[in-house]
């Protein structure tokens, strides 16, 4: 499966990514800065699943960004669009047969850490992974990693250092915690959030850590940055909305980009 996905992309295009970039929701603005870019559609990969959740185009893009060849997944795969763990992580998969050696996690957060803020940037330092499926349960392929990889430094240290020194050079506030991934797709209750608050977790979400699962156990080298979107649930007395989340994104969407560029340009 994974072979006839890489030779339908050679067929478009030989453009090596060095570093690729999960584009979480309200976060694919970042597309329209590629240049010289190609387009695939999700639809169009052999077995590749399509994303489904809203503001997540669906398309893969390969071209330049900062002067280096990049890789863009404009939506992503969720496990509460009905995907199984190994289908929601193909966009990593794919990345590293294609490969490159970075791969940028980005999702919108609810922030559970109260010192944190709504438009906010939290650098993931670590993550926990007990609420969600593993993408390694079954048989091991050999071919991508171990059958029991190490998970005691997910997100690269080293990237992380840079992603301070760049958020410090262009004065963006950036926070650095603990992201915790649930299936969704209903947002968390208050007595769901003051359990993960007593775990550790400064943020909570729908996504990305599977994903950083994944590509640890291909040898990519992580770095996830969510954007705060909205406070968790009992935070504070009023519901959650999706347009709420898409109105933060929104806002922080300027300095977002900056420090992904700045990535790039870096790494």
């Amino acid at each position: 499966m994974l072979e006839n996905q890489v030779n339908y992309i050679r067929e478009i295009t030989e453009l090596i990514p060095e570093t690729a970039i999960i584009l979480g929701s309200g976060l694919g603005r970042l597309a329209e800065r590629v240049r010289d870019k190609i387009t695939v559609s999700y639809a169009d990969i052999p077995d590749f699943p399509v994303s489904t959740a809203p503001l997540h185009k669906g398309e893969l893009i390969l071209g330049y960004l900062e002067d280096k060849c990049v890789l863009l997944f404009n939506g992503r795969l969720h496990l509460y669009e009905g995907y199984t763990p190994q289908e929601a992580v193909m966009t990593v998969r794919l990345a590293k047969a294609l490969g490159a050696k970075n791969i940028i996690l980005t999702n919108a957060s609810g922030v559970i850490n109260k010192s944190f803020k709504c438009g906010d940037i939290m650098l993931i330092s670590d993550h926990i992974s007990c609420f969600v499926p593993s993408p390694l349960i079954g048989k091991n392929d050999d071919s991508l990693g171990v059958r029991f990889p190490d998970m005691s430094a997910v997100y690269n240290k080293n990237i992380r250092t840079l992603a301070k020194k760049i958020a410090k050079g262009l004065d963006v506030t950036l926070r650095e915690g603990v992201y915790v991934q649930l299936t969704g797709p209903q947002f968390e209750s208050p007595a769901e959030i003051k359990m993960l608050a007593s775990l550790g977790a400064d943020t909570v979400g729908m996504s990305t850590v599977i994903e950083a699962i994944a590509a640890k156990h291909s040898g990519l080298k992580v770095c996830g940055l969510s954007v705060i979107a909205n406070y968790a649930c009992g935070i504070l007395d009023k519901p959650l909305t999706a347009e709420e989340v898409a109105e933060s994104t929104e806002k922080a969407a300027p300095e977002f980009e900056m420090m992904i560029r700045g990535l790039i340009r870096t790494l």
